[in-house]
Formats: structure tokens, C-alpha cells, sequence
């Protein structure tokens, strides 16, 4: 699932025009892609064809930039301003992870730059760093950091291998 496909029209039209988005505009679509996770995880809870149910997981691509964004993530904290009796009823029920792809400026900006038909522009990233709050694997549990250079294969690889040891890479 991309995250990217779960910002409301508001938070589109706002990078389209360049403008970066700030935490109001992120609090509900990091709460809605969290509740469209759990939908999705719920769905393969029960066995397929007559299997014993098997661990699954679901896979959310998105820019989890502060170590707060990710609580919401994982299930931990509501979003600043929603209380508990507007929100739907949602333990953190599943270890969640993140894939953390770390890379240096100039290259994350080359890979903006020649990525077509996407609606954040590339200028933009200048404010996505200044937000970022890296993950670190001493820190946070749940952490997994691939290196942006690595082959495609190398980097799931890695995140995969993180993955099974509970992710701490």
C-alpha cells in the first residue's frame, strides 16, 4: 500500500502547488493510513483455502519522518487533538516496522528530480529533511536501515534480514 495514495485532496493540492505540509496536515493521514493498515491486517487474519492461519503482514510505503509520526504508526499515541472516545478502538495489535532507506541529500534529489508524474515536487525536499527526525536502531525498537546506494535486491535483502530478527538493524 502507498501512503502516498491516502492524503486527503488538501494535502495534494498543497504539495502540488509546493507548499510542504505541516503536522496538522499530517496527523490524519498518518492516523488513516495506521486504521487502513489494521483493515488491511485484519483481513488475512483468518486461514485461506482451508490453511492454518500463518503470520502475514502488510507493507505501507510512507514518509514516517518523526519519531511521533511513527507511535501514531505503530498504534501507540492518538494524534495530537483526537481523544480516545472519537477514535476507533485500536490496541496495537501487530508489531509494526519500519524500513528505514537513508540516503544523502544529492541523491535524493537526483531520484526526485527524474521521478515523473508524482505531485511532490522535488524542491520540496529541503523541508522533509529539516523534519526528519532519522531513526535510529538504539533508540526505537522496530528499526531497520537499508542504505539508498544498495541495489534493489540488496536493500530488500536487508530489510527482509532485519525483518526476521525483529528489527533492530
Amino acid at each position: 500500500m502507498d501512503g502516498d495514495d491516502l492524503h486527503p485532496p488538501e494535502n495534494v493540492a498543497k504539495m502540488s502547488e509546493g507548499i510542504p505540509l505541516n503536522d496538522d496536515d499530517r496527523w490524519p493521514w498518518l492516523y488513516r493510513i495506521r486504521q487502513e493498515g489494521v483493515h488491511a491486517y485484519k483481513q488475512y487474519e483468518e486461514p485461506i483455502h482451508g490453511e492454518e492461519s500463518k503470520q502475514r503482514g502488510v507493507v505501507i510505503g510512507c514518509s514516517a519522518l518523526k519519531k511521533s509520526y511513527r507511535k501514531v504508526l505503530r498504534g501507540e499515541e492518538l494524534p495530537p487533538g483526537m481523544n480516545a472516545d472519537s477514535a476507533v478502538n485500536d490496541p496495537p495489535m501487530f508489531p509494526t516496522r519500519f524500513v528505514f532507506i537513508h540516503g544523502e541529500r544529492d541523491e535524493l534529489f537526483k531520484r526526485m528530480f527524474t521521478r515523473k508524474g508524482h505531485y511532490m515536487k522535488p524542491q520540496m525536499l529541503e523541508s522533509q529533511l529539516a523534519t526528519l527526525e532519522a531513526p535510529d536502531p538504539n533508540e526505537e525498537d522496530g528499526i531497520i536501515v537499508v542504505d539508498l546506494l544498495d541495489s534493489t535486491e540488496t536493500q530488500l535483502q536487508k530489510a527482509l534480514e532485519g525483518l526476521r530478527i525483529g528489527g533492530s538493524s
